[in-house]
């Protein structure tokens, strides 16, 4: 149970990080780079949720399967 909170806190670290950078860089003129880092913060959520399900698809295998 601890790692699935973990995980949630993670993501809601790096989502609020993402959206502290996009507003000063979006404040400063430099939108181009907010778009970026929006972007960056984007496909590094992605691969942690890909990795959270692989692990869930993982689980439900062994049960299926008997393994």
């Amino acid at each position: 149970m601890g790692l699935e909170v973990d995980i949630i806190f993670k993501i809601a670290g790096v989502g609020i990080v993402v959206a502290f950078l996009h507003t000063v860089l979006d404040q400063v003129g430099k939108k181009e780079y907010a778009q970026w880092v929006t972007l960056f913060g984007f496909i590094y959520i992605l691969f942690q949720v890909a990795s959270i399900v692989d692990d869930l698809f993982q689980k439900i295998k062994s049960v299926f399967l008997y393994q």
